[in-house]
């Protein structure tokens, strides 16, 4: 196990690449812009799915799929939508390889597609096309379905988990017949989000609606969940759409009403992504390695026997066994590692670098006094404590190791959160202390763009739960009549 990260002062983005390389959850792959998925990863990815998996499915919906290939038609289908995609997308534009005739193998001239396949970006444009034929009359809907799915999107620049070209993710894609029903819908897909954010990943998030520059392509609002960095930086962690009729009148998909009049349906998309292991590192992590709040965590805890003798180590294995049976059925995981390749101390830090909740190490003397010793991973703090009811005390320590992570990340928003009145202000802000400012904005797209061009600040959200105060726009000195929230973003 390689020891010891670039500190978070030091370099944040080094530090989260090595910590990325370090707790083997990640690395590129030889593909350029996209990444393999370790098994490590892609547990806590499973975590994440399952829990939004029961989530979704207790809201009413149900899983399909749909094709990876988008014929190109269909993007032109809706204007704003290809205007939004279309710099990122990856084009089949053949269907056969051949060789040459000197040993390489080249692209078949002859066999090129009629029309040229899209590789996913999102999957609006199929989808809509398909729901065409399953939507006749008001019986038929809603449609509440869900796809689990990869998604390619060219990207120049990448990062591990935040930004590859091909990503996994969930979208959501439901067909109404009133207006009230989809923007209901929308809203309850982003309240979905922020729940699992919070009380799962332990991230605070500030719930909210994008500005017309941000929204999604092709929406007519974006509702979002951002969150919070430990460098300041913002995460967008979740977006909701409400489509409106939009992709319904691309893909002429009408309904027969109660009323027997013909409509158009209305619609609305939703998804999170890989970016939220990103998110989870980012957030809770430290310069020792991951720190992985209980509920999100494929190992919660870890049981290392200290030994000198094989006769100590069966001892201590039996005393391990009752443990691990007693908390497996209390639901915790947990791992017993008895490996004689590695010291204790070894095991100890790789544990520590993976960001195990909780580690329990055994030895002779806890052998003789009947107890263990207890190591938290958030803290990183220990204790003996005595074998009696130790089950119950590692489920109510898993608890408050969850609500702590969660307060920690609370309390470095709190104190990167901004309000300012003037644009000096703000540039200094953004620059000495970063995080989110609350700042007055005049609502047009122009002082957005401004902003952002001479700052690289983003308005992330306007807050659904917004307090309503007059005031004069920063940039402008238009009046106002809220604060939104601007921050430099990932």
């Amino acid at each position: 196990m390689s020891k010891g990260l670039t500190s978070r002062e030091t370099d944040y983005s080094q530090w989260y690449n090595e910590l990325v390389s370090k707790a083997d959850l990640a690395e590129h792959s030889s593909v350029k812009g996209c990444m393999v998925i370790k098994p490590y990863g892609y547990a806590i990815w499973e975590k994440m799915q399952a829990v939004l998996d029961q989530k979704f499915k207790d809201t009413g919906h149900s899983n399909a799929y749909f094709p990876l290939f988008i014929p190109k038609s269909f993007f032109s289908k809706e204007a704003s939508h290809v205007e939004g995609f279309a710099t990122e997308c990856a084009v089949v534009t053949h269907y056969r390889l051949k060789n040459d005739g000197n040993g390489n193998i080249i692209v078949d001239e002859t066999a090129k597609l009629e029309e040229e396949l899209i590789v996913r970006p999102t999957s609006e444009t199929i989808i809509w096309n398909t729901y065409k034929g399953w939507i006749q009359s008001y019986r038929d809907l809603p449609i509440l379905v869900n796809q689990w799915a990869n998604v390619v999107r060219w990207e120049m620049r990448t990062r591990l988990f935040l930004r590859t070209t091909e990503f996994l993710w969930q979208e959501g894609h439901t067909a109404h017949a009133t207006q009230t029903e989809a923007i209901a819908e929308t809203e309850q897909m982003l309240n979905v989000y922020a729940d699992f954010a919070e009380n799962w990943m332990a991230v605070p998030v500030i719930r909210g609606k994008k500005t017309a520059n941000e929204r999604f392509a092709g929406a007519l609002d974006t509702y979002c969940i951002e969150a919070l960095m430990q460098d300041g930086k913002a995460l967008q962690a979740g977006t909701s759409h409400f489509l409106g009729q939009n992709f319904a009148k691309a893909f002429d998909v009408k309904f027969t009403n109660k009323e027997g009049k013909i409509e158009y349906v209305w619609a609305s998309s939703w998804g999170v992504s890989t970016r939220l292991i990103g998110a989870l590192i980012m957030a809770h992590s430290d310069d020792f390695g991951l720190v992985l709040p209980p509920k999100m965590a494929p190992i919660q805890v870890v049981i290392v026997p200290i030994y000198k003798t094989d006769e100590e180590l069966e001892k201590i294995s039996a005393v391990a066994q009752q443990i691990i049976n007693d908390l497996k059925a209390k639901g915790i995981s947990v791992k017993y590692d008895s490996r004689d390749t590695q010291r204790p101390g070894f095991k100890f830090a790789e544990y520590e670098m993976k960001g195990v909740p909780l580690r329990i190490a055994i030895g002779g003397r806890d052998l003789e006094n009947n107890t263990v010793e207890l190591a938290r991973r958030d803290t990183r703090t220990k204790e003996t404590v005595t074998n009696q009811g130790l089950a119950t005390l590692i489920e109510n320590l898993l608890e408050e190791i969850q609500q702590s992570i969660f307060e920690k990340a609370l309390q470095n928003r709190a104190e990167k959160s901004t309000n300012v009145d003037t644009y000096e202000e703000f540039k200094k802000v953004l620059d000495d202390k970063t995080g989110f400012v609350y700042a007055h904005w005049d609502g047009t797209p122009e002082t957005e763009t401004k902003i952002k061009e001479e700052t690289k600040a983003t308005i992330r959200c306007i807050p659904l739960d917004n307090p309503l105060e007059d005031g004069v726009c920063i940039y402008s000195g238009k009046p106002s009549t809220q604060r939104v929230v601007f921050a430099r973003a990932y």
